[in-house]
C-alpha cells in the first residue's frame, strides 16, 4: 500500500541549505513501522496482514512490557507499511553517539526504546543500525538554529541531538525531554536511521540512509505536559496533531509513539516504544 509523502510547512523556520542539506534527498522508499504494543492487541501472526488503516494509540496507561513488545512485534514477521517523510528544516550531520542527548535542557523525561527490523530479512532484528533522533527544546528551539521561534538562549549546536547503535536484538535506548513546538507544526521529533556507519570521536561517519521520518505524541498527554513547566513559558502558537502537515492519523504506521507512565504525574515521563521496519536492500 504506498502512500505519499508529505512536505514539511515551516513559516518563520526557513530552511538553511548550507547547514544541513542532505545528498541523498527524500527518497519515496517504502519503509515499516509498527507499535509492537498495537500488533500484540491485534492478534496478528503473519507479515503483511497489519495496515496503516488500524492505527495504535500512544496512552499513558499502557502497561505491556516494553521488552516483550518489541521481541513479539520483531520476530512475529508483523509490518506495517507506511512511506517515508520529510526530515524537516533542522537536521545536521555528525550527530553524537550517546544515550543521553538532554544535555542541560529541562523538561519531562522521555525513555525511547526503539526496535528495528529489517524488511528484507523477514523483519528480523537489525543489529549495529544508528538510530538518529533529533528535536526542539521546551521553547520550541533547535540546537544550531535558536531564535527560528522566536526566543533568545545559550546555542552549542548539538543540545537534544544524538543517536545510539542498535543491538543484537535490534534495540536502541534514547533518554531526551519531551519536546516543545515551535510555530506551524505539531510537537513532533525527528529520525533517521543509518547502516553501515564508521563511528570515531563519539560521532559516525559513512554510512547508508534506510529511513527518514518523525515520531509523534498522544494528544491528551502532550496537552498536559505543554501546560507544565517550562513549556508554558512558550507562548508561540501550537498546531494541534490532527492539523499537522505531515502527521497523517495512520497512528503507529505514521510514527505515534507507545508511550507509558513512568509514575503518577505529567513530570516523572514516559517510557515511548516504536518498532521501526527498513529495507536495506
Amino acid at each position: 500500500m504506498a502512500m505519499t509523502g508529505n512536505t514539511e510547512h515551516h513559516n518563520q523556520h526557513s530552511q538553511q541549505p548550507a547547514r544541513h542539506r542532505r545528498d541523498k534527498g527524500l527518497q519515496r522508499r517504502r519503509v515499516l513501522i509498527g507499535g509492537g504494543t498495537a500488533a500484540l492487541a491485534g492478534g496478528l501472526v503473519a507479515a503483511g496482514l497489519a495496515s496503516a488503516d488500524t492505527p495504535a494509540t500512544g496512552s499513558g496507561s499502557t502497561t505491556v512490557s516494553t521488552e516483550a513488545a518489541a521481541t513479539d512485534s520483531a520476530t512475529s514477521g508483523v509490518c506495517t507499511l507506511t512511506s517515508e517523510v520529510t526530515e524537516g528544516p533542522y537536521s545536521l550531520d555528525g550527530a553524537l553517539i550517546r544515550e543521553d542527548i538532554r544535555e542541560d535542557k529541562e523538561g519531562v523525561e522521555v525513555q525511547y526504546t526503539f526496535t528495528v527490523v529489517d524488511q528484507d530479512n523477514d523483519c528480523a532484528p537489525l543489529a549495529d543500525a544508528l538510530v538518529e533522533l533529533w528535536h526542539c527544546d521546551a521553547l520550541g528551539e533547535y540546537s544550531g538554529f535558536v531564535g527560528k521561534n522566536g526566543h533568545t538562549e545559550d546555542d552549542d549546536g548539538t543540545f537534544l541531538r544524538g543517536g545510539q547503535l542498535t543491538d543484537s536484538d535490534g534495540r536502541a535506548t534514547i533518554t531526551s525531554i519531551w519536546p516543545g513546538h515551535y510555530v506551524s507544526r505539531a510537537v513532533h521529533v525527528h529520525m533517521r536511521v543509518h547502516t553501515d556507519v564508521t563511528l570515531a570521536d563519539g560521532t559516525y561517519t559513512g554510512g547508508t540512509l534506510v529511513h527518514t521520518g518523525q515520531l509523534f505524541f498522544d494528544t491528551d498527554i502532550n496537552e498536559e505536559v505543554q501546560a507544565s513547566s517550562p513549556y508554558s513559558d512558550n507562548t508561540t502558537a501550537e498546531t494541534a496533531l490532527a492539523d499537522d502537515s505531515v502527521y497523517d492519523d495512520g497512528g503507529a504506521a505514521s510514527g505515534l509513539l507507545t508511550l507509558t507512565a513512568l509514575g503518577s504525574g505529567v513530570s516523572d515521563g514516559y517510557a515511548a516504544t516504536l518498532t521501526v521496519g527498513v529495507s536495506t536492500s
